[in-house]
């Protein structure tokens, strides 16, 4: 008896077999492609919408701020420097528009010196640092209007409240979206200072004036200029009552062209200095 062989199916050619697997493989991949540029396509809502530019904030003031700061970069200039457009008289950090961008170049390349960029640090160091006023290491108030801001500086009472001694006034100074803050003046209440006039030419000797409400007081004046630091100073004038008129002779000695902040204090009842008011002239020929 003969064995029966069973026979197995015929095989596919091997050529045949990976002719397949390629086909297959390349719907695959067509299928990838096709899924993924789906998913990649933008809605129609988002098209041509540009991306939001990040924001930053500055650090809010603090007690920390630099009583004597590095002096910027480029050292300011002793002349008044002529701002197109700018409505105030630059006092301090900076002469003028000069300098400002002096800094901002320092700044883009290093981040040098970027508490020129908080009104608050700004104002608080101005006080400190540049009139002297020490105790006077508190941020009372904030205001910032675009390109304006208004600072209170002061002090802490003997129950521990703040106190404001002046609202400095800034302004920024020259362009783009780093330029720096500039202080150009104090917003007056019971002590004000209005001789000599806002930006006006003088000569020395100088009468400093204004009017002032309080009792005991002892209004003594100050002036400065950028590289020089402090050029003229009076002795204590005593003042007081409602609203009451004081003025007082100030000898400076700077040359023709400066441009000097004037600063007249009052203090001693809680703390050394409780109020002051600025104002900016320039030096005459």
């Amino acid at each position: 008896m003969s064995a029966t062989v069973e026979q197995q199916p015929p095989t596919k050619p091997r050529s045949h077999r990976w002719r397949w697997i390629a086909v297959i493989a390349a719907v695959v991949i067509l299928v990838g492609a096709l899924v993924t540029a789906v998913l990649l396509r933008p809605s129609k809502n988002n098209q041509g919408a540009p991306s939001p530019a990040p924001t930053t904030s500055a650090a809010p003031p603090s007690s920390a701020a630099p009583a004597s700061p590095a002096p910027t970069s480029a050292a300011p200039t002793s002349q008044a420097q002529p701002v197109p457009g700018f409505a105030f008289q630059p006092l301090w950090p900076f002469a003028g528009t000069t300098d400002a961008a002096a800094w901002q170049d320092s700044y883009r390349s290093g981040g040098h010196q970027p508490w020129h960029l908080d009104a608050g640090l700004t104002a608080q160091s101005f006080t400190q640092g540049y009139l002297g006023y020490q105790e006077l290491d508190q941020i009372t108030a904030t205001t910032v209007q675009a390109t304006q801001a208004w600072i209170g500086v002061g002090y802490r009472t003997p129950n521990g409240q703040q106190a404001t001694a002046a609202v400095v006034h800034l302004a920024k100074l020259g362009s783009g979206t780093d330029a720096p803050w500039e202080v150009v003046g104090t917003e007056d209440t019971t002590l004000t200072l209005t001789s000599p006039a806002y930006g006006a030419k003088i000569t020395s000797p100088a009468t400093v004036g204004g009017r002032i409400t309080g009792v005991d007081e002892n209004i003594q004046v100050q002036a400065r200029e950028l590289q020089r630091g402090l050029v003229g100073q009076s002795a204590g004038v005593p003042a007081g009552g409602q609203n009451t008129p004081w003025s007082v002779p100030v000898r400076f000695s700077a040359p023709a062209g400066s441009v000097l902040t004037i600063a007249a204090a009052t203090g001693g009842h809680v703390a050394g200095v409780e109020r002051f008011a600025i104002t900016g002239v320039t030096v005459g020929g």
